[in-house]
């Protein structure tokens, strides 16, 4: 149906452009222009579209700037990224961090983040995504009453949906062997 691309072990065809649906075709469009590539996960999910367009205008939203900044959120996804030890995941939200503002020194300090150059309300948040890592239960009253003395409801609600969702998207791709997708060409002059 498509052909494997960059992953000798993938377990689902990538498909490239020509070979999905019109409504698939938009969306790879779409991640083309945002992102200067369409990631490997797209073009896996282009086989079930609905899904694949669904999970499309789920990001969106979740990752761009709202209650918190879109870079905060992509530093969030690879904090758990990491936890998983997903090569994947890792590397796409580390390169939509920094296009989104992160520092190179933001993006490297994610695996140490206690010793990183954030704000004590940002380690905080990857404290929680940790603990969610770990389980629900790991949030407990008293980590709640902390999170709450520095983050909004509108940014809790960011917050755990960020680390919740990428705890689902690295067992997905690792666990179908989707490759990691080449970063896009740097764009010369």
């Amino acid at each position: 149906m498509g052909e494997v691309i960059g992953g000798a072990g993938a377990r689902v065809s990538l498909l490239e452009r020509e070979a999905v649906t019109p409504e698939a075709a938009a969306m790879y469009d779409a991640l083309l222009a945002q992102r200067g590539v369409v990631p490997n996960m797209f073009k896996v999910l282009a086989h079930a579209p609905g899904i694949a367009q669904g999970v499309a205008g789920f990001l969106k939203p979740l990752l761009s700037d709202g209650a918190l900044s879109g870079w905060y959120k992509e530093l969030v996804a690879v904090r758990i990224s990491t936890l998983h030890e997903s090569e994947y995941a890792i590397r796409a939200h580390a390169a939509s961090a920094k296009k989104k503002g992160a520092s190179d020194e933001q993006i490297a300090g994610v695996r140490d983040f206690p010793n990183g150059p954030y704000s004590e309300k940002e380690k905080l948040g990857f404290r929680l995504a940790d603990r969610l890592h770990r389980g629900p239960r790991e949030v407990d009253d008293g980590f709640y009453s902390e999170l709450r003395k520095h983050f909004s409801e509108d940014e809790v609600i960011e917050l755990f949906l960020t680390a919740a969702a990428f705890e689902m998207f690295p067992r997905f791709i690792d666990g179908l062997r989707i490759p990691v997708t080449p970063l896009p060409a740097a764009k010369t002059a």
